[in-house]
């Protein structure tokens, strides 16, 4: 079915104003907010623009309070949290219903007899948003007046006044903002209503998800202008917030180009409903939808077009672990193969002594290099790209790279990453450094440190020389390394089995020796294309993930028969972290759980059966898309971002290989 809430969620302050909404451009930049008009979070607002793409993000205009004057009442259709304790206006209560006109959020308002329809959307490629009012429905005309807030800062931060005097003026069809000198200008246009300057600070903006997670939580907004139309039925009036100094303004024709590009990402999927029932065949486009919301833009000085993928929003950058997880789901299952290569060049450019960087950080540093894992699924991305392109070329330009990375594993790098000459296993990690996914830490104290061989990294290894052997053969070229490589670790491998407990250690020859920690890190072993686990040790793995680690939205990082299990992911940071690993439920596996499932037992419809409720997470926290995290506990809340680039990209994946499978 599709994305649509009436009354009873939209009047409901509580539920309205947990319900997120997001939309992009393609260069890191989104708009984001809640169905209810509250700013809940930091992160929240209409104009958070990439200010060296695809970071460098922040905060320009915060939001646009619209009030509506029909027959001499005034009604206000905005909603605001103040630090005061009060929530006023209440313009929540004027929502009839709100829905997902494909990745655009719409609001329709009933006053008196009047209908009022409101429309957000981003032009792909600039940093700049529309906002769209239509009068649907009234017996005579009504104004529309909408107070524009914005501000200048970066999108992790808050902004406390304190005498600042931003630059605010007139020019045609609108304003320039100026925040100081050196400042980047912006603009709040509009195509035919009036605009009005105020410039005068509102203080004490409530957002309350920051008060929830333990950071500061109040926020000053200037507000710059006002815009108002008097609208008769039928007719429209768009407002701008933009970079750009004449973008266009025209609502329909941007809307019309916007919708035009959605339709064209739609047309790219492979499967399109085939069997599928109306609701589902939606679902698996939203998905498809949500996948182009992470892929972005990120020029090379010898590649101008060079894309990237954004790990989450809202505070995610491109990290090379999450990107190459995602990757597969995002570009190659949409169809969109083209992509995958340009993600792929871009992150080769990268690849230093082995390794691929973890983050590119928003400050525009050097790259972190501190992820054992990434680089091997770097391995499976370029597998799977070339399983489905048979680009011979593309193999070619990339084999001095993955020969590279090889090679350095062999000999050895930084944080003591070596393949073990003796067992074949790789060996990773020193004191204060968390190098595997599982890589929360509290001060300076790394919860889970994993250092040793961990399980999926050395699965992830074994599949990599495998992979690797074959590049080899395609081309030519000699493979025999890489195939004594991989023998040596498949034999190695055994060394993972608990006799005891029946399943794998998490790590093993760590300073600790092995630990037997049940966690979902072993998933994976049984679910990549090599699986160096025999096939009864496989089935024994999903059994004993499916009896303690599996949720309906994703795997427990941690059984919650572990006394270091944490059911619960809120509070501070500390405590946020703390939990972050040793619980909470991560949704990302679970594609990983459904064709582990498959691979043992060879049953399609149930495989498919453990994603199904993920369909339904399209409707809770961030709305069309998938969440990062969600509580180990029932009833399994939706946590961290709203939107998740592995969480999406794996769902996807995984569904449409299923259902390949059943459509047979």
């Amino acid at each position: 079915m599709g994305i649509e809430f009436g009354r009873d969620i939209c009047c409901d302050q509580a539920k309205s104003e947990k319900l997120e909404w997001l939309v992009t451009n393609g260069i890191g930049g989104f708009a984001s907010g809640t169905i209810s008009g509250m700013l809940m979070r930091r992160y929240h607002g209409l104009l958070v623009a990439a200010l060296d793409p695809p970071l460098g993000r922040n905060l320009l205009v915060a939001k646009l309070d619209e009030t509506a004057t029909y027959n001499g009442n005034d009604y206000p259709l905005s909603s605001n949290r103040w630090s005061v304790g009060t929530i006023d206006p209440r313009g929540y209560v004027n929502i009839e219903r709100f829905y997902l006109d494909g990745a655009i959020p719409v609001w329709e308002y009933a006053v008196s007899d009047a209908l009022i329809e409101k429309r957000v959307w981003m032009k792909q490629g600039e940093n700049t948003t529309y906002v769209t009012y239509c009068l649907l429905r009234a017996t005579s005309p009504v104004e529309i007046s909408a107070k524009a807030y914005v501000n200048y800062r970066d999108y992790h931060g808050t902004t406390h006044a304190q005498g600042w005097e931003m630059g605010v003026e007139e020019v045609e069809n609108g304003i320039r903002v100026t925040a100081y000198d050196g400042a980047v200008p912006y603009y709040v246009l509009t195509d035919t209503a009036e605009i009005e300057l105020q410039n005068e600070w509102y203080y004490g903006f409530d957002l309350a998800q920051e008060d929830y997670r333990g950071l500061d939580h109040v926020e000053d907004h200037l507000l710059a202008a006002t815009v108002s139309k008097v609208l008769k039925e039928g007719e429209c009036f768009t407002v701008v917030g933009t970079l750009d100094d004449k973008p266009g303004v025209d609502g329909k024709t941007e809307h019309d180009s916007r919708k035009t590009y959605e339709r064209q990402i739609l047309d790219r999927l492979k499967i399109r409903g085939k069997e599928y029932s109306k609701e589902v065949a939606e679902d698996i486009d939203r998905l498809a939808l949500a996948a182009d919301q992470f892929i972005v833009d990120r020029s090379m000085p010898d590649d101008k077009d060079g894309k990237t993928i954004i790990a989450g929003y809202h505070w995610f950058g491109d990290w090379g672990r999450d990107t190459m997880i995602s990757l597969p789901g995002l570009t190659i299952s949409t169809g969109r193969p083209e992509v995958a290569a340009s993600i792929l060049r871009t992150f080769a450019k990268y690849v230093d002594k082995g390794m691929l960087p973890n983050r590119f950080p928003d400050s525009g540093e050097e790259p972190e290099y501190n992820t054992v894992d990434a680089t091997f699924w770097f391995f499976e991305a370029v597998r799977r790209y070339f399983e489905v392109s048979k680009d011979a070329r593309f193999l070619e330009e990339l084999f001095p790279v993955l020969e590279g990375i090889i090679d350095w594993q062999i000999k050895g790098k930084r944080y003591n990453i070596k393949a073990d000459s003796e067992d074949g296993l790789l060996y990773a990690g020193e004191q204060g450094v968390q190098l595997t996914w599982m890589d929360a830490r509290v001060g300076g104290r790394v919860i889970t440190p994993r250092i040793g061989k961990p399980v999926e990294v050395n699965a992830l290894w074994y599949n990599a020389l495998c992979s690797m052997s074959e590049f080899a053969k395609t081309l030519k070229k000699p493979s025999d390394k890489y195939e004594s490589a991989s023998s040596l670790a498949l034999s190695g491998f055994s060394k993972f089995w608990n006799e005891r407990l029946g399943y794998c250690y998490d790590v093993i020859d760590g300073p600790g020796g092995n630990d037997p920690s049940l966690r979902p890190n072993q998933i994976l072993a049984v679910s990549l294309p090599n699986s160096p686990i025999e096939k009864d040790k496989q089935r024994k793995v999903v059994d004993i993930c499916a009896e303690h680690l599996l949720t309906s939205h994703g795997l427990r990082s941690l059984s919650p028969d572990d006394k270091s299990y944490k059911g619960h992911y809120g509070g501070d940071q500390s405590s946020r972290d703390g939990a972050y690993h040793q619980g909470t439920v991560w949704g990302w596996l679970l594609g990983h759980f459904a064709l582990a499932h498959l691979r043992v037992c060879n049953e399609p419809e149930t495989a498919l059966g453990f994603l199904k409720p993920m369909l339904g997470q399209l409707r809770s926290h961030g709305l069309g898309s998938l969440s990062e995290i969600y509580d180990g506990d029932a009833p399994m809340t939706p946590r961290g971002c709203i939107a998740q680039a592995w969480t999406v990209g794996e769902t996807l994946r995984a569904w449409l290989e299923i259902r390949k499978l059943l459509e047979k």
